[in-house]
């Protein structure tokens, strides 16, 4: 009899579940939105060229022509522009470097604002300087440091956006944790569904699991979409075992589950919910490594962000997709992961309550 009440629950939350657009966009929609935007912004392809706008007043000299040529043939776009056009365009704050001068005599113009930005560009310009120059004297080119092309565990090499996807799949747990699982807790609780739940031979634990397996599987199904996505778009596969990749994404998604019943359980209003939820969110979000490295940060730093349960989950995440780890190899990542999920599932154990 359990197990039918349990799967008419699952049947009736999926029902529910897609009858939300809100719901809908942000847990499956959202993360393939982000990872077309940023994967294109931020070099969704390994062929992306850097782009430079080059102010210069008189004629193309030798030495223009010849720095011209270096940095071209390294697949940099250069674009030449008239002082009072380099001038508006800089005014406008979208670019981060501008080259000024010619006849050899050269500026870097670096945006405050945006130095990080402009830093490879800065270096690609400063070594076709050197290029130049030595060919203007007839020199060799100077010896430069080889460069090797790799992912972290060696296995492939990879665009930005096969970083960014396996934080887009962690980042969602997070969001169907803290955003649809707790707010779904504190809104029934409000207006009195608890309370007439209560009042019916539902068992609470049939209808809690079924509102976890309901949230694990449209996990899954974002995820899946994500990927597809991924791989029709950037050319980006899973390296590892989908088994695995799903073990530690389902690990993850119970971890936030929990943690979104236990925030539900210090709000008696949505409107405060939202404020507890968006407290923990952004925090996790901005410091498990999601969008970009953390290796810039003050070690302190980061040394508390590996203690967060999203950043091991990103960690295991990224190791099996991009290089193929094997679920073993990540045990320590698991481990955290699996700690949290433990803690926060007898909190919310205790605290959860029907009214």
């Amino acid at each position: 009899m359990h197990t039918r009440i349990f799967f008419n629950q699952l049947k009736m939350g999926l029902i529910l579940y897609t009858r939300v657009p809100a719901a809908m966009f942000w847990i499956i929609a959202f993360p393939v939105v982000m990872l077309l935007a940023m994967g294109t912004v931020f070099g969704g392809g390994n062929d992306s060229a850097s782009k430079l706008v080059w102010e210069r007043a008189g004629p193309q000299t030798a030495a223009d022509t010849l720095l011209l040529s270096v940095l071209t043939a390294g697949g940099t776009v250069v674009e030449i522009a008239s002082p009072s056009d380099a001038e508006a365009r800089w005014k406008g704050g979208k670019l981060p470097i501008m080259l000024v001068g010619e006849g050899g005599r050269y500026t870097l113009r670096i945006n405050s604002y945006l130095a990080g930005q402009a830093m490879q560009a800065k270096a690609v310009v400063q070594q076709g300087f050197l290029v130049a120059q030595a060919r203007a004297q007839g020199s060799a080119d100077p010896t430069l440091i080889p460069i090797v092309m790799s992912s972290p565990g060696g296995h492939q090499e990879g665009p930005y956006a096969a970083f960014l996807l396996p934080g887009l799949l962690g980042l969602n747990v997070l969001m169907i944790g803290v955003f649809s699982t707790g707010i779904v807790d504190v809104t029934l609780r409000a207006k009195g569904g608890y309370k007439r739940l209560a009042t019916t031979p539902l068992p609470r634990h049939i209808y809690l699991g079924a509102q976890v397996c309901v949230r694990l599987i449209v996990v899954l199904v974002a995820a899946a979409l994500l990927m597809l996505v991924g791989a029709i778009v950037f050319g980006i596969h899973n390296q590892g075992s989908y088994v695995s990749l799903a073990v530690v994404q389902l690990l993850g998604a119970a971890c936030f589950i929990c943690m979104g019943y236990v925030l539900a359980s210090f709000a008696e209003t949505p409107d405060v919910y939202s404020g507890i939820a968006n407290l923990t969110f952004l925090p996790l979000m901005l410091l498990s490594g999601v969008y970009f490295s953390l290796d810039s940060a003050p070690d302190w730093l980061q040394r508390g962000a590996d203690l967060l349960p999203l950043t091991p989950l990103l960690r295991a995440l990224r190791a099996i997709f991009n290089d193929g780890a094997v679920l073993g190899s990540q045990w320590s990542a698991v481990a955290i992961v699996a700690t949290w999920t433990v803690v926060l599932f007898a909190l919310a154990t205790r605290r959860f309550k029907w009214v």
